[in-house]
């Protein structure tokens, strides 16, 4: 399976999650995931294997999952690292979101636009109000359009009602995607890049970051 670590653990442990809450299938388990049967079916024989899902056959030729001791188990610490890491990425978004409204404060950027909708975009919304600027929107073409946090979402820059000044990078999913569309349309010195996102924009661009 072609995931990394941090989304496989994800995965585990919100099937965990699903199973204990008594899932009743693999397509309800892939519903509740939102990703494919197959790859519940894998992930589900994987944890099978390990000894963290039981699998008991029930009349009409379906299947009930149980969590085992160990799938508790795995289940706790899964959560307690997840709560852990959520935090220690919370805390770095926040920091770095207060830094790029700090610089675009003192270039008299006060009216930024957010490229993604993101959990970054949901900290910087919250944190914008302290240092003084406005989010006139958030652009992301692959979203849906529910506002977030009561900003308007659209797919594309040309949709915003309101003027800005410059665009705040928030893209987690196509994060190069974003930014070059960003650049392309404010020009380089007028994209926002919070450090969280580690995106290699050159040298020019160090102060924004």
């Amino acid at each position: 399976m072609a995931t990394n670590s941090g989304e496989h653990d994800r995965i585990v442990l919100n099937l965990l999650n699903t199973v204990e809450d008594g899932a009743t299938s693999q397509r309800h388990i892939a519903e509740e995931l939102g990703i494919a049967l197959g790859l519940v079916n894998a992930y589900l024989k994987r944890c099978v294997k390990k000894g963290l899902v039981k699998v008991n056959e029930v009349p009409a030729r379906r299947y009930a999952y149980f969590l085992t001791p160990s799938g508790f188990a795995e289940k706790s610490r899964l959560t307690a690292e997840y709560l852990s890491s959520s935090f220690s990425f919370f805390r770095q978004a926040r920091s770095d979101c207060t830094a790029v409204f700090e610089f675009a404060h003192l270039r008299n950027f006060e009216n930024l636009v957010l490229a993604g909708k993101s959990d970054i975009a949901e900290i910087a919304i919250l944190s914008a109000t302290e240092i003084g600027v406005s989010i006139a929107g958030i652009v992301d073409r692959d979203a849906d359009t529910a506002p977030l946090i009561g900003r308007k979402v659209v797919a594309a820059y040309d949709l915003l009602a309101l003027p800005f000044d410059a665009v705040v990078l928030t893209d987690m999913r196509h994060t190069q995607r974003s930014f070059d569309e960003a650049v392309n349309l404010v020009g380089a010195d007028r994209v926002l890049v919070p450090k969280l996102l580690r995106l290699n924009i050159g040298a020019g661009q160090e102060g924004n970051r």
